[in-house]
């Protein structure tokens, strides 16, 4: 498996992992624009096709990650984890001093993921996300300080 930058040229294949991993898919042309706006970045993880993907974007000292997104086969292989700590050492770089996101709050696995690398809760968007029907889900807020080291997520000697 690789882990590379992903283009514009890569929508396509992106947006196709993305409805893999979500029931409201992204269009490519919008991860085509994303990817195309000044600050924003994507990796992907490949091997034969792309198997987990982030986009994220940082401006201002603060950066944020957009969506990430893994093939349902590939969960729980710590795919995930790898590509929040490529964008988190990106955004560090872009001179970007926390991460947010946001998360549904039943979510209990991508909530997992993302405490474990270094996120705490900050805040809650009531009825955020669209679960159709009239259904609404929470948004929680999270934000990671990229100036220091996150928890190690193997304690106890695991690998």
């Amino acid at each position: 498996m690789k882990l590379r930058i992903a283009g514009p040229d890569d929508a396509e294949l992106l947006a196709a992992l993305h409805a893999t991993a979500f029931e409201a898919p992204w269009p490519a042309g919008l991860i085509a624009d994303l990817i195309a706006t000044p600050g924003a970045g994507a990796l992907v993880i490949e091997d034969e096709a792309p198997q987990a993907m982030i986009l994220f974007r940082a401006a201002g000292g603060e950066s944020e990650v957009l969506t990430l997104a893994v093939d349902p086969r590939r969960r729980r292989e710590g795919l995930g984890g790898l590509l929040v700590e490529a964008a988190s050492a990106l955004a560090r770089e872009a001179g970007a001093e926390a991460l947010f996101l946001e998360v549904a709050h039943d979510n209990a696995a991508a909530i997992g993921l993302y405490q474990r690398a270094g996120f705490a809760e900050v805040g809650r968007r009531p009825g955020y996300y669209d679960r159709g029907g009239g259904a609404r889900a929470d948004a929680l807020v999270m934000r990671r300080d990229l100036n220091s080291t996150p928890p190690n997520p193997y304690p106890a000697g695991g690998t």
